[in-house]
């Protein structure tokens, strides 16, 4: 298997709401979204397995989202969802760390809540598209051991051959690109009362077939 982790360049399609019961939480009496909500993450945003995540001076409600991650192995534009598979490379693991009160500043714009540096992780590693084929892959994530979200990627409101048309129909895809294709219930922010984390907490996400990627928390010192 090979390493993984964020790298300059590469491109990071992230995908928001992604299942059932995580809509439910924003309990605005919603029905499931017609189409993905998308936001794009920078390469500085993400440390590698075992790096520390970094909360920043500037909140103290940094926030974990265990993901599975996508990279794509070929690109396209508009490619179809029945071929959609033959694009992907490999699949990893991400936690796609979120600063709750900053995706809040605007009415619009999560974009600075989801890129404060190094408050993110990738790996740790890419696991090949033919070793995982078309199963349900289960994602759990533990905070110091305690199991936070549990769930399968079957249960996704936009699978992901239907992630990767649809944002192929807008934009031309290439190799290397990757996509984080959203967290299930059970993020701190959402638990009553919240759980944000804190310096000295470990973060682990799980994906079945694909690893664990853990990190530290630790405090800003720049």
């Amino acid at each position: 298997m090979k390493s993984f982790g964020p790298n300059r360049g590469t491109r990071y399609f992230c995908i928001g709401v992604n299942y059932p019961e995580r809509n439910e939480e924003y309990k605005d009496g919603s029905e499931c979204p017609k189409y993905p909500s998308i936001f794009i993450r920078t390469h500085t945003s993400f440390v590698r397995h075992e790096e520390p995540i970094v909360r920043p001076r500037e909140s103290e409600q940094l926030d974990y989202e265990g993901e599975i991650v996508v990279v794509i192995g070929r690109g396209g534009r508009r490619i179809p969802q029945a071929d959609a598979l033959q694009h992907i490379l490999g699949y990893s693991c991400a936690n796609e760390g979120s600063v709750r009160d900053w995706l809040r500043h605007s009415k619009f714009n999560v974009t600075q809540g989801k890129n404060f540096d190094r408050s993110g992780s990738l790996g740790p590693h890419l696991v090949p598209a033919g070793e995982i084929g078309t199963r349900p892959m289960r994602i759990v994530t533990r905070v110091n051991g305690e199991v936070r979200q549990d769930d399968t990627s079957d249960r996704m409101i936009f699978p992901i051959p239907y992630l990767i048309s649809y944002l192929s129909a807008f934009c031309t895809l290439e190799t290397g690109d990757v996509i984080l294709t959203g967290t299930p219930s059970g993020a701190g922010a959402r638990l009553n009362p919240p759980k944000y984390l804190r310096p000295g907490d470990v973060v682990e996400v799980e994906i079945s077939g694909v690893g664990l990627l853990r990190n530290t928390v630790v405090d800003d010192d720049q």
